[in-house]
Parts: structure tokens; sequence; C-alpha cells
């Protein structure tokens, strides 16, 4: 028998414990019993494939090894005796006592069915930011997206988290901008000019000066040449250098703080690169002292191959030739200022896979110089938005798509589509175009988030934005229509009752609820929040089945009627719970 309070675990966790107990009392290894939701829900819910490792282990037949598992099962209130199937699976079903209590269990939690993690960390997420330098693109809403949910699932697992979203800000793109307003002027030592002019800046300034700047540095030298000297010297603190770059960098944040607030993304440090640079200089003074740096063709490098590597590692550019501090220096820079400000047991740096090769040589260089060991230090890498071609998303014209754009096509899709359904006549033009961008954000988020994060995927904005299929918008409209109902019941005075779990559609919602804490726990463990992306799209499609079969307001038996209440009332807060964790907002109603 299981304990009453063993409702506050998920059913998965249970059935493993109740059966480690049984391969115990046969004298097998405990670690085979482990039991998972099924692959194959036609033949159990839940299964255990263990006997085949324990019979190896054993020197018997697997069949025997689960037939006497099946035969040794005692824990008939959690689940009847477990079925054999093919080499010797144990497929189980829970019993429908069981099943009510878990989803008693969940309807009362706050929590939703979530566990919370006993001990807690300190987590650094780093979302890797855009370079102030430009405006932000399509390319940075991956990084956006993900690091966003991850520092949402690790702080609602117990841990202590600061999202930095580590702009750039500090390299040689605004020593391109810094050489471009010089040609413009033509005298920088005008004080009154530059001054004119900065407090004339704007978005649509820099939009069009980095572009020209960058094409100008490709084809001539002298022009990139002026602009590695201008970085110098922004780094060195010379003036009106810094001056510029300040008028630059603020006119870039205030639009970057308007993207990163359409996209429902916060941070706790709104930090980029320059605010290393104080610790740059005695950093790299120490480096030397201890002789972890050295010269390398005018430049002062540290090297991170090791022995063993399978290919060859580049060392680390600490400074450049021209004596300017690159990526790598503030990088490494970060993590020190990171370790003395906020001392993170764990290091999460979410950007573009394709920086593996930078995150490798900076993390080895800040384990080699002691700063933070390398097991704290994590690339979580993320693939590319791609075109119809495959290729990494562009406009039809070939440039790259603003992220504003992009979230205004969004938003236009949305209100389309709404329209479409009829949906929002009754609205005011407010709540109108506040629905139509939380559909807007739900999609493009949805969109994202459904893929495992290592995957490249083809951006589709019109099959995104439809109220049917696996999208984001398809989950607000479930999470709307629970919330009628709810309404509804409100209005009608009825109460919800304690579950019981009857109907095979009550049975597939009380079972879609059970999986929450699973996909958190994967979601946290393997940092991917496509397990609860998928989630949500199950427990979506649970309701929907559960609400097309199981009559609620209109269900004569009150008892019935308030058990389902009850099953849809713990629906919404875990789909809501999910959504958030996944940086989706859902309406009031649509």
């Amino acid at each position: 028998m299981t304990a009453p309070d063993d409702a506050s675990k998920d059913l998965a966790r249970r059935l493993t414990e109740a059966n480690e107990a049984v391969f115990a009392g046969l004298g097998l290894d405990p670690k085979h019993a482990a039991v998972r939701r099924s692959d194959r829900p036609d033949l159990g819910e839940f299964q255990c494939n263990g006997a085949l490792a324990a019979a190896k282990q054993a020197g018997r037949k697997p069949q025997e090894i689960a037939a006497d598992a099946a035969g040794a099962w005692t824990a008939t209130d959690l689940a009847d005796k477990p079925a054999v199937a093919g080499p010797g699976f144990l497929n189980f079903a829970v019993t429908a006592a069981a099943l009510s209590a878990r989803a008693q269990a969940i309807a009362d939690d706050p929590r939703a069915g979530a566990a919370v993690v006993r001990a807690p960390r300190r987590v650094l997420v780093d979302y890797g930011g855009p370079n102030v330098a430009k405006p932000m693109h399509v390319g940075h809403l991956r990084a956006s997206i993900i690091g966003e949910s991850l520092k949402r699932v690790f702080r609602f697992r117990g841990d202590a988290v600061w999202g930095d979203a580590h702009f750039g800000d500090w390299g040689f793109q605004m020593g391109l901008l810094i050489v471009a307003l010089e040609d413009e002027l033509g005298d920088l030592s005008d004080t009154a000019s530059v001054g004119a002019r900065l407090k004339s800046l704007s978005l649509d300034d820099l939009e069009a000066m980095y572009p020209a700047a960058a094409a100008k540095a490709k084809a001539d030298e002298s022009f990139r040449d002026r602009a590695r000297k201008a970085t110098a010297a922004l780094q060195a603190g010379e003036e009106p250098h810094r001056t510029i770059w300040r008028a630059m960098h603020d006119v870039s944040m205030a639009a970057l703080k308007r993207e990163f607030s359409a996209l429902g993304v916060d941070f706790d440090l709104w930090n980029g690169e320059s605010d290393a640079d104080p610790l740059i200089p005695d950093m790299v003074a120490d480096l030397k002292a201890r002789g972890l740096v050295e010269e390398d063709q005018g430049a002062q490098v540290l090297r991170v191959a090791r022995a063993g590597d399978k290919r060859d590692l580049p060392p680390l550019l600490v400074v450049s030739s021209e004596g300017t501090a690159m990526y790598g220096t503030t990088d490494l820079a970060t993590i020190l200022q990171r370790e003395r400000e906020i001392d993170p047991d764990l290091y999460l740096y979410v950007v573009d896979q394709r920086q593996g090769d930078h995150f490798e040589q900076v993390f080895r260089a800040a384990e080699t110089a002691g700063y933070a060991q390398r097991e704290q230090l994590e690339h979580v890498g993320f693939g590319t938005m791609n075109g119809p071609d495959g290729k990494p998303f562009k406009t039809r014209a070939g440039g790259v798509l603003k992220l504003n754009d992009l979230i205004e096509m969004a938003r236009e899709k949305a209100r389309t589509r709404l329209r479409e359904a009829e949906i929002g006549g009754d609205f005011s033009a407010a709540e109108f175009e506040d629905v139509a961008h939380k559909v807007a954000i739900a999609a493009l988020k949805f969109a994202d988030l459904m893929n495992f994060r290592g995957t490249s995927y083809v951006f589709d904005l019109d099959r995104f934005i439809s109220f049917e299929g696996k999208t984001g918008p398809y989950l607000l409209y479930a999470a709307v229509r629970i919330k009628s109902i709810l309404r509804k019941a409100e209005e009608a005075g009825v109460a919800v009752a304690p579950i019981a779990i009857v109907a095979p559609e009550e049975r597939g919602l009380a079972l879609a609820l059970d999986g929450f804490d699973a996909a958190l726990a994967q979601a946290y463990d393997r940092r991917a929040p496509h397990f609860l992306a998928e989630h949500a799209f199950a427990l979506a499609q649970a309701f929907s089945a559960f609400y097309g079969n199981c009559p609620i307001l209109q269900e004569r038996d009150e008892a019935v009627r308030g058990s389902r209440l009850a099953l849809a009332q713990a629906a919404l807060r875990q789909l809501e719970r999910t959504l958030d964790l996944l940086g989706i907002a859902a309406p009031e109603r649509m």
C-alpha cells in the first residue's frame, strides 16, 4: 500500500518507487525498476523496460523476470498488477482512485503539481544580447525567447536567477559609427557641432549609418584602420569618443528596451560589455604577471588548446595588435565581474550554437585563470530561424528583417485572423489591440519553443498564427475557453466538488495534468523549453477531448458537475502556468 500523501508525487515516480521495492524483493537491482509514461498507450499508461537489463544481469529470460515482478506487485491501490508484453515489458494502468487523488492534489496545489528544488542554486542566464550599434533583428529573437523561458523555469524550480542582457556595446562596431560620424561632421574637435548632432541623433540615423560604415570598412582598408583606432581611443576613455558613444548607446538602448518589452522579455541586469571595461586593465596585467598570456604577432593571446582535443582550438585573443579589448576579453572580464558581484553556481549562455568555439575558448580561459570551474559554464546553443530556402531568414529584398518589423507583421496577421474568426467585434479598440498583440507574441514564441533549441526551423507566419493545430494561438484559445466556462459557472453558482475520475476523457485529462512536473524537470535538466511546449499542447488537446465528451455546466449530477469543474479549473491553472514559463500571456477573452 502507498501512503495517502504520496499523491503529491507524480504517478511515474510513485510507480517507480513501488516497482523498486518489487525488484529489490526479488533480488534484482532496483535501478532497473524505473517506470515512465508509455510509448504505447494502447498497452498501458506507464511502462517499465528494466526486465531486459535485469535479466541480462541475472542470467535469466526477460519474460521470467517480468512475470515474477508482475506476480510480486502489491501496490494495487496505485495500479493493477502490470501486464507483461513483448520481450518482457511491464505495462501499468493506474487505478481510478489513485488518479483521482493525484488530480485533486494538483487542483489543490498553488504550483499546479510542480515540485520545488530542495537545493537551490545561484544561476546567471546570459541572453547574449544584440549589439547596440545596429537595430535588433530576427536573429536575436531566439536568444530572447529561449533565455527568457529558461530564466522563468529555473526561478520557478526554486533557484535564485539573474537574467543579464549582456549587450554588445564596446567593440569594433562602435568604432565604425564614431568614424562615420566623424566623416559626416568633418571635425570632431568642433564640440558645438558634435553636441548639436548628438542631440538630434535618432535610431533611423544609426540604422542608416551602421550598414554603410560596415560595407565601407570591407572595401576601404584605411577606413577600417581608422575605425580600429577609434575603438582603441573609445576604450582608452578619450573624448569626444566617449561622449559620442554614450549618445549612440542611449538612443539604441531606448529602442532595444521597446523591442524587449513588446516580447515580454525583461532583465535583472541591463549590462553590456562596457560594464566590464573597468576590470580589464588589471585583469590583463594579472594574466601577464602570471604568464598566462603571450605575445603573438603584436597581439596578446591566452592559449586554450589541450592534449586530446579532436580539432585545433585557436588561442583566445585578449588584446589586439591595436591595443583594443576583444569580445573574448570582455567575456572573460564579465565572468570575473559576475564572480565578484553575484558568485553564480551556474552560468547559462543562451547564444547561437555557431558560437560554440568562442565560448569554449572563453570557458577554458576562465578556468585557466581561476575565475570559474569549467562545469559551471554552459553554452546553451540554438539553431537558426530560416526562410523557405533553408537559410537564415531574410526579407524579400535579401536584407535582415528588423525585429520591430517582424512583431508588427505578426500583429497585423493576428488582427486579420481575429476578424476572420469574428473575434473581438464587441471589444474596445484597446482590448482588441491587446488581444492581437498577445496572439502575435504567442505565435512567435510558441513556434520557436516547440522545437528543440538545437534544431533550426522554417519561419512560416501564416501557419504559426493559426487558431488550429500546434500553435500558440490555439493554446490561447484553449485557455480563454476554460476561462469562459469558469465565469459561467460562477454566474450560475456552480461550485467545485472533490475530483472523481470516471469517464475515459476525464482520465486522459488527469493523466495530462500529471505530466507537468516531468516536463518541467526535463526542461530544467536539459535546458530545453520545448518539453513544456509539448506539455502545453498535450494538455490543451486533453482538455478539448474532455470538454467535447464530458458536459460540465449541463451535467445534472451535482457531484459529477463539481468534479468536472474542478478538473477544468486545474487545467486552466496549469496551462496558464506552463504558458507563463514559456513567456506567453493569455487574454481574458477572445
